[in-house]
């Protein structure tokens, strides 16, 4: 699914004179090809590796966090409504990769709940940081789109600015679908701002 966007993005990149609203698009379709998925794997290997001989995922113990976000919730391109989303982000990390766990529920009566892992990287000037995330969950179908069945993946991606008492305030981009488990597959999507907290 990947290599038709490709051939379409390097024509955008060509030519961006020509940038449309279904050029963005297919850049933002590209993402939700499982990307953001795929960047937590390998920047975490990279990560782990580039320094490290031996026991390089072993298991170790991070900063936990609590937080919050909210914001749109877009099925199809279109606003159709709000999400909330509640993450912990445990102790329990192998290697670089962070234990995670999540819940959200959106003004149309729908619900998920997951398990997975993220991948922080903090950029070098000042406070600032890039998180990618990939989870597993499961879906509850009420008042929003049917997105096929209960399983439902969500990646995605977080860029903010962490505070030296370790609070992060960030702008959160993901994507859940059943990555073609079940025969429809739409996927949403959530535009979101976060706030965490350190937890001591």
């Amino acid at each position: 699914m990947f290599l038709p966007h490709a051939s379409r993005l390097s024509g955008l990149l060509l030519d961006t004179a020509q940038v449309s609203v279904q050029d963005v698009n297919i850049v933002m379709e590209i993402a939700m090809d499982g990307t953001f998925a795929v960047l937590t794997f390998f920047l975490g290997m990279f990560d782990a590796y580039s320094d490290c001989k031996t026991g390089c995922l072993a298991k170790n113990e991070v900063q936990p966090r609590l937080s919050v976000s909210h914001g749109s919730l877009q099925f199809k391109g279109n606003d159709i409504g709000s999400e909330t989303y509640i993450r912990y982000d445990t102790k329990h990390a192998n290697g670089p990769y962070q234990t995670i766990v999540g819940a959200s529920y959106s003004n149309l009566g729908d619900v998920w709940v997951g398990v997975g892992h993220s991948y922080t990287l903090a950029l070098e000037d000042g406070g600032f940081f890039a998180e990618v995330h990939a989870m597993t969950g499961v879906y509850h179908h009420s008042g929003g789109p049917d997105l096929g069945g209960p399983i439902e993946f969500r990646s995605g991606a977080e860029l903010g600015y962490r505070w030296d008492s370790g609070w992060r305030l960030g702008a959160s981009y993901d994507h859940r679908s059943n990555a073609e488990l079940f025969a429809q597959n739409p996927g949403v999507e959530t535009v979101q701002i976060r706030l965490s907290v350190p937890i001591k």
